[in-house]
This record gives structure tokens, sequence and C-alpha cells, in this order.
């Protein structure tokens, strides 16, 4: 059991009032808050250590690659890869998968195929339709059904020797299904494909293990996990790592430099050019520490408890249609009222100091698909509470009163 409570009191946002209101925080799909202990870790880094890593041979230097360092083994522990060079520190998901296709770039020939999914966030469409155009590679999409979830027969109808790269979110940011990622990674590598997993909707609610997945590139974002912004982590396979060419050139991913040739660094530091997000790197590592206390296990028990109450109190609001309802879920709920365009709903109910996410979520196709602008996206996090899923049904009814 969590002592919620406990939790909200580690979280300094939750003390203000938005609009005269208690703040009700239900964009969690968005970004995540952040606790004390995160954001005093990025403050005392500032003020005892901040230094260049790498390349000091000063104690402050020493003392911030330690940190540095250290926050990549508690990372790699986290997710149990295999070496701690196959965790490379990104400013996030939309860096990782666009690092991974720009150097498939120098594998993929006329006609082969990259397949995505018909539930992808954008970051996980367009550098794949721009990967295609400069290769001519074939873009290929797995459909969904009405439910929100990948039709698995046409997954595996799909897939063929021309299959080069199958890339899948583990969670969809927009409806919240979760996706049968280990199956869908054995069919593709029967086949030979590689495979990337968009970790970033998971990893707030579960522990990816990417040794027991086998997937090949797994990435997430560590502003959804109460770490900073401009964070992330990149896994991938040493194999599929050293395959691939480095997607920027500078500082640090460097092993000698003339103007003659330049050769580079081992892994990771191939993929990491230039001053990175040194303090963000350590405190990612502060937040996943964070969250292991409170157990991956009674996260995902609570946000289930969520979801049900959730859905269910949602549900008695007459007209209300919930769009995602597979059975593998997590605690996001999208949703549209009869009649009423969800930015209007989005606006009042924001008035009321609850904070939704409206529009197409940034998966305009999965919009398509369901023949609508967009949906209301209550997304809840570990520090939600029951009385405040009330507060938004009883918010909504009244927007609906008003708008109808």
């Amino acid at each position: 059991m969590l002592d919620i409570q406990k939790i909200r009191n580690d979280f300094p946002i939750f003390y203000q009032k938005v609009n005269g209101k208690p703040l009700v925080y239900f964009d969690n799909a968005a970004t995540s808050q952040k606790p004390t202990q995160v954001i005093e870790a990025e403050a005392n880094y500032y003020k005892e250590i901040n230094a260049n890593i790498h390349r000091g041979v000063h104690t402050l230097s020493q003392l911030a690659t330690d940190a540095y360092e250290a926050s990549r083994l508690k990372i790699q522990q986290h997710i149990n890869a295999k070496f701690s060079h196959e965790v490379l520190f990104i400013s996030g998901t939309t860096h990782g998968i666009n690092l991974v296709a720009n150097g498939f770039a120098s594998f993929l020939k006329l006609d082969d195929e990259v397949m995505v999914s018909a539930l992808e966030h954008h970051s996980n469409i367009v550098p794949w339709q721009m990967l295609c155009e400069k290769t001519g590679a074939k873009l290929v999409v797995i459909p969904m059904n009405e439910n929100g979830e990948l039709i698995q027969s046409e997954y595996e109808r799909l897939l063929s020797d021309k299959t080069k790269i199958v890339t899948v979110n583990h969670i969809s940011n927009a409806l919240g299904t979760i996706n049968p990622i280990k199956w869908m990674i054995e069919k593709a590598h029967k086949v030979g494909a590689a495979v990337l997993i968009d970790g970033a909707q998971a990893t707030p609610h579960l522990k990816p293990d990417v040794q027991d997945l086998d997937c090949d590139f797994y990435v997430f974002s560590g502003h959804k996990i109460c770490g900073p912004t401009g964070t992330g982590i990149l896994y991938g396979k040493e194999d599929w790592l050293n395959k691939l060419p480095p997607y920027q050139g500078g500082g640090e991913m460097i092993a000698t430099v003339s103007f003659e040739k330049t050769t580079y660094a081992e892994l990771p530091h191939k993929f990491e050019a230039g001053t990175p997000n040194i303090a963000g790197g350590i405190v990612l590592g502060t937040a996943i520490d964070y969250l292991n206390e409170i157990g991956f296990d009674n996260i995902a028990a609570y946000e289930n408890e969520l979801l049900e109450y959730g859905t269910n109190r949602l549900l008695e609001i007459e007209g209300l249609k919930i769009y995602g309802t597979s059975n593998q879920k997590t605690s996001v709920i999208s949703f549209n009222i009869d009649g009423i365009h969800p930015y209007d709903v989005g606006t009042i109910i924001d008035k009321l100091g609850i904070a939704v996410r409206t529009g197409h979520h940034c998966a305009q196709p999965i919009m398509d698909f369901y023949k609508i602008p967009g949906t209301l996206r209550a997304s809840f996090a570990f520090y939600n509470t029951k009385e405040e899923i009330d507060a938004l049904v009883q918010a909504v009814k009244k927007a609906k009163m008003m708008l109808l």
C-alpha cells in the first residue's frame, strides 16, 4: 500500500492553486511532476560540483564524471542492460529515435521496408518517413482495431525478409494501450529485422528488462519519470551500436583527430558528442532511485486502481465515449462528449484547476482512424487520488452543462 499523502508531500507543485482552485494534475503522459529530491539534487550539482566531465584532471571534474557515470550504471541496472556502454545519454525519446533512424540510412536500400504501427507518436513516425524518403525504403504500417489494439494477424502477415526494422511503442501515449512487444520482437527477429521500442510512456509505469525483451533498441525520456527535461536514455545492443555510424560529430566522440582522418571513440562516447546535460544525467539517476524506492509493482497496482475507478466514474456521464478500450492498458483515459469539441471542455475545466491534455496528442493517425479531431486525455500517476478523479468528473459535468 502506498502512503499517497506522504508521496504528495514530496511534490512542491501540489501546494499551489491554479485559478484559485487546488491543482489537479492529470497531464502526466505529457510530463510528470518532480519531487523535492530531484529538484534539490539538480540545485546541489550546480552549487557543489558544476564542472565538465571526462576531460579534466581537477577535482570537480572528477567528481562530476564519477556522478555522471554512476548514474549510467544505475540506469543499466534499472533496465537490466548487459553492459553500461549500451546505455547512451540523450536529450529525450525523439533524439534517440532520430539517432537510430539516421544510422539505418547506411543499411537500407531501395524497396527495403521499415515497419511502424498505427499507434505511434509522431516522433516514431516522422524520422522513419524521412529515412524512407532518403533511402527509397518503404514505410509499412501495422493497422489497429476499434479497441485501440494492433491487429496481430496483420503484423505477422506484413513481416517479411524485406523488413529491416520494426519500431513500435511499448505503450500508446494517446490511448494507454500496452502492446505485446515481447511477442512482436520475437516475430521480427525471425525474419531478421531489428526492433526499436519507444518506451517513453512505459517507463513511468514499469521497469523494462531489455535482456528479457531481447529488443535491439529501447528509448525513453527522463522528464516522464520525475526527472528533468532534456534528458533521456537510448539502450542499444552492443553489436548494433558498434555497427551504427555516429549521429553527431564533435568533442568527446573522437579517439583521434587530424585533417586527414578522424577515428571515433569507443562506446558509449561515440554517440555522446559535445558537453551533455550533465546535471540532468546525474539527476535522472536520482529520479530512478526515487521511483524504485516507491516500487514499480506498487505504482502499477495503484495506477490500475485509479484507471478502473476513473473509467467507471467518467462513464457515468451521458454521451461520454472512451477511446482505447484494450484489456491491456495503463492509466490513460482518452474521451470525448458527444457534440462538444474537446478543446472547449479542456478550457472550462482548466478554470476549475484541472489540467488535462486536449488535441491529437501528437498521434494524428489515431484520431483520423476514429474520425475525430482529438480527445481529452486524463493520464494518472502514482501521486494522484480518487478524490481528484471525482473533481474531474464534476468539472466535466459542469462543462457539459455549460456547452450543450
